[in-house]
């Protein structure tokens, strides 16, 4: 019988991050058990030794301490064997001066299958996936970009930092921060859900700041 595709499947944010052994530069780990306690941010490229994921890699990897300093750890993934990833790794430390820290999944399909990570447009290779999953291994963020697009690592980490950020203080985070065109570096307080509360935010205060009942800001700290 001929092979059957790669039909992709699409877990949701808040599902827990599917229990999964894996082969990689790093010897065989175990998600997200092995992560607990910890954020990891697995991506997935098209393919080794190809131009874009290069820039990827070399990126990701030139903010790997800045993850690191945020409890978080990198995982890459491609539908390439081991070895492939090993060497290509060696070329980008040999040619561009950064080793590659972080461990990378030679997947052999499962992975990808489980994490819609194959377009059934695009042949074999994975797109440009990003999973953010927290320390309980539940994912909080999912991106897909197209193959010819490279991502941009600093809003991915952003994304981790603001994650944090949101959890640890219980507010909402503006567009652009810390670069909000409204609020600046301030972080959003949830809305009021009750009358009350409601008349309390329009009175002046000195611990936030509102447009109206329903948007007010204050300081991180």
């Amino acid at each position: 019988m001929p092979e059957q595709p790669i039909t992709p499947s699409f877990p949701l944010i808040g599902d827990k991050f599917p229990d999964l052994t894996v082969q990689t530069t790093h010897g065989k780990k175990n998600l997200p058990g092995d992560y607990k306690g910890k954020y990891f941010v697995l991506f997935s490229h098209p393919a080794d030794f190809t131009p874009v994921c290069t820039t990827e890699f070399y990126s990701f990897a030139k903010r790997y301490d800045e993850f690191q300093k945020l409890n978080c750890d990198l995982i890459g993934l491609s539908i390439d064997q081991v070895f492939s990833h090993i060497k290509w790794g060696e070329w980008i430390e040999e040619n561009l001066g950064q080793e590659i820290q972080f461990p990378i999944i030679a997947d052999h399909g499962l992975v990808a299958k489980t994490l819609g990570m194959v377009h059934p447009g695009k042949g074999a290779s994975t797109v440009r996936a990003v999973f953010v999953v927290d320390t309980e291994g539940i994912i909080r963020i999912i991106l897909f970009y197209p193959q010819e697009i490279g991502r941009n690592m600093d809003e991915i980490l952003r994304i981790v930092k603001v994650l944090q950020i949101s959890d640890e203080h219980k507010v909402a985070i503006p567009a652009n921060w810390p670069n909000s065109e409204l609020v600046g570096d301030h972080v959003i307080i949830p809305p009021a859900t009750d009358v009350e509360t409601a008349k309390k935010r329009k009175e002046k205060s000195t611990e936030y700041e509102c447009y109206d009942w329903w948007l007010c800001h204050k300081p991180l700290k």
